[in-house]
């Protein structure tokens, strides 16, 4: 993701887009029975490791779906890297599952498909990558257009790869049993985030409508930053691609400040 909103950040920031492993041009730890290696703590402290290298000791987080996953735990577990926290169109993991009804199952159905044991969902995603792809960047609310034809086929390409496709379902292993385990365990801390913390989510999306009795998206991370801020914008799930100009000026206006 990211190929339209990236080149405009790094216009005013020096931008670091990195895929998580397992994801992209990212290498594929081997799995543990645990799913350690694909925990967000684990990929978490990749990005440490990378940022360090690059020169960078503190620097600002913004993450879209999974990788908002791994950025508010980078800024739990590291909070002095952290400057400034972007989260995009996610609730903690522990959140979404403690209130996981009917409507996430379906509609976000790669949380308990790509969580099942070892090898059903591996066998699916080989049997047809491209149907995979088509039913995420076209079934969360964005148009196909957002994506070109190119980058598409990229993705088709990663999701081929068997050991790619395996570490995502690891990813998801983990999430449903690590990751969720680490939040609850922040809760009963009351552990915080400390960076000024930026939320946004896809207006008229699951989020803006699933959790109104929380007090949708803001409510709901309240619970989890001191100093928050956050708004809907026009599109689908994928709104830094489809909506850039939008996702570029939330963000520039957050991180400049």
């Amino acid at each position: 993701m990211w190929h339209r909103v990236a080149p405009e950040l790094a216009k005013m920031f020096t931008v670091v887009c990195a895929d998580l492993r397992g994801y992209g041009a990212s290498g594929t730890p081997p799995s543990t029975p645990d799913h350690a290696p694909y925990a967000k703590t684990a990929m978490a402290a990749d990005m440490v490791v990378l940022m360090e290298r690059l020169g960078f000791e503190r620097f600002s987080v913004v993450g879209h779906d999974r990788g908002g996953r791994v950025a508010y735990r980078l800024a739990l577990e590291h909070a002095d890297r952290v400057d400034r926290l972007a989260v995009l169109d996610v609730v903690p993991t522990s959140e979404a599952l403690d209130r996981a009804d009917a409507r996430l199952a379906l509609g976000y159905w790669p949380w308990s498909l790509l969580a099942q044991p070892e090898p059903l969902p591996e066998r699916l995603i080989a049997s047809d990558p491209a149907a995979f792809v088509d039913a995420a960047l076209e079934g969360w609310g964005s148009k196909r257009e957002a994506f070109p034809e190119e980058l598409r086929r990229f993705y088709v390409e990663a999701l081929a790869n068997p050991a790619s496709a395996h570490a995502i379902c690891e990813e998801y292993r983990a999430a449903a049993t690590l990751d969720y385990a680490a939040d609850r365990l922040d809760r009963e801390l009351d552990r915080r985030i400390e960076a000024p913390t930026l939320i946004l989510w896809a207006a008229g999306g699951p989020l803006d409508s699933w959790y109104e009795e929380a007090g949708g998206p803001i409510g709901i991370w309240s619970k989890w930053a001191g100093e928050l801020s956050g708004k809907a914008l026009a599109a689908g799930h994928f709104f830094p691609e489809q909506n850039p100009e939008d996702t570029v000026t939330a963000l520039r206006a957050f991180l400049g400040r």
